[in-house]
């Protein structure tokens, strides 16, 4: 496996079209960061709970918070599925089956914390868990699963940073119906 930390990220138009331009993942995660190609994914069990990580304390961007199971940016010329399946097995040493995509065009901008600010074109998946997590600490600090209701529930109600702000607001964008087979087992 490449060093993460020499990972590029592709720069994108307001339509996710990359631009051309590639630059190391953490020189270009600063104050001032430009649009660029992510992904989010949300990982469910067999009993339809959802997979949530807290970061680990030593990553630049949104150091020790709670979010959605995995996120991370595909390489250049790398598909979304490829990029989350690589991290997927990255960050918590896992295996992930049944990628979809849900909100295929969400872009955020992140007010600064720590003095980073994040700015994403950032297609919002879900996928099923094949292997139980085995976390890398340098990137996940802790796991745990909550039912659906539970981690809703904590994400309204978060006035603290706990939960990072590209989970709280994506959230928000969910669609009960896209949900119901992850939640629910009807597969």
């Amino acid at each position: 496996m490449s060093n993460p930390n020499q990972e590029l990220i592709v720069y994108v138009d307001e339509d996710g079209v990359p631009t051309g331009e590639t630059a190391p993942k953490l020189d270009a995660h600063n104050a001032n960061t430009r649009l660029h190609a992510a992904f989010s994914c949300y990982i469910f069990n067999d009993l339809g709970q959802i997979l949530v990580t807290r970061r680990a304390l030593t990553k630049k961007v949104w150091p020790g918070v709670w979010t959605n199971s995995v996120c991370g940016h595909p390489g250049p010329d790398e598909s979304n599925t490829d990029a989350i399946t690589r991290r997927a097995d990255y960050e918590l040493g896992m295996q992930v089956s049944d990628v979809s995509v849900i909100l295929p065009k969400y872009i955020y901008k992140t007010p600064p914390f720590n003095g980073i600010v994040e700015y994403e074109f950032c297609p919002v998946h879900l996928a099923r868990m094949v292997t139980a997590p085995s976390p890398n600490p340098d990137e996940v600090n802790d796991y745990k699963w909550l039912n659906w209701s539970d981690f809703a529930f904590e994400l309204q109600s978060d006035k603290d940073d706990v939960w990072s702000f590209w989970c709280k607001d994506q959230v928000k964008q969910f669609d009960d119906q896209i949900l119901r087979p992850y939640i629910n087992h009807d597969r």
